[in-house]
């Protein structure tokens, strides 16, 4: 066999995860470079005065009041709830829309992504209308096993599992459906029963995509504010989140809703530290 050209064979060494060829010689046009820089500094400014606003000579002490410590609390155990719930069934759901030929899945997709799009608050009032007391079940629930949910802790967890769950079947979803087959034909060759080739082989595979999703959903949910005071209310050490007391601290205590917008905004850059290496594998 002839070996490849030169010219071929210094492309294909040339090949890697960050290309040469995707970045354009010259200087970019200020056509379009003065709109991006305008862009940047619209989204990190409000970030630069959040910092320089905070009161860093007493945050410690605030960060150890008893109710940014209530509402960081219900934030965490809510949200890891939430996440939870997503998993138990946003994983399934989103091997079902992956996986699965059936009429209307298109429609199902849709219907699984409108709380991307949907407003909070209208989330909330829906979640009300289905599961409150005079909901299509919620009273049902109700009067059977006497469960309610509005304007407890309970609610709170639904309220961010309703926004949050769309979040990770997208990101399962994409996974599975970028996930080889050949390795799970295989292992049906070699007699393995469906369940077994989900937990063995699947779940393996999607697993970087599982988790992403995950972490988004949390983030999503420990962010949450219109469904949840909508649906569970917003009363302190029962339902009242970090973003619901930074709603509060507004009105009554403007640094301690400095603080609390600090502790989010760590966890935002966290969350995006934590998803750093995926992004970069998957521009790559």
């Amino acid at each position: 066999m002839r070996p490849a050209p030169r010219a071929l064979r210094g492309a294909r060494g040339a090949a890697s995860p960050r290309r040469e060829a995707d970045r354009l010689p010259g200087r970019p046009p200020w056509i379009l470079l003065l709109p991006a820089l305008a862009g940047l500094a619209f989204l990190v400014l409000p970030l630069l005065g959040l910092l320089a606003r905070a009161p860093w000579s007493t945050l410690g002490t605030r960060l150890m009041e008893a109710q940014v410590l209530d509402a960081l609390r219900l934030s965490l155990l809510t949200a890891t709830l939430a996440t939870c719930l997503c998993l138990l069934f946003g994983v399934p759901l989103a091997w079902v829309l992956a996986r699965v030929r059936f009429p209307g899945v298109r429609l199902v997709r849709a219907l699984v992504t409108v709380p991307l799009v949907l407003p909070p608050v209208v989330g909330g009032v829906a979640l009300l209308l289905a599961l409150g007391r005079r909901g299509l079940i919620g009273g049902w629930l109700d009067d059977t096993f006497g469960i309610t949910f509005p304007f407890t802790t309970a609610g709170v967890v639904l309220a961010e599992t309703f926004v949050a769950m769309p979040f990770l079947v997208i990101s399962v979803e994409g996974a599975l459906r970028a996930a080889d087959l050949r390795y799970e034909e295989a292992a049906a060759t070699l007699g393995a029963g469906r369940w077994t080739i989900f937990r063995r082989v699947t779940l393996p595979l999607v697993a970087p995509g599982v988790a992403a999703g995950a972490i988004l959903c949390w983030a999503r949910a420990l962010g949450e504010f219109g469904a949840t005071i909508t649906f569970a209310g917003n009363f302190p050490g029962r339902t009242q989140t970090m973003p619901l007391a930074v709603y509060l601290a507004l009105e009554t205590d403007p640094q301690a809703a400095i603080v609390l917008s600090l502790v989010l905004l760590a966890v935002s850059v966290l969350v995006l530290a934590a998803l750093r290496d995926r992004w970069v594998d998957t521009a790559g």
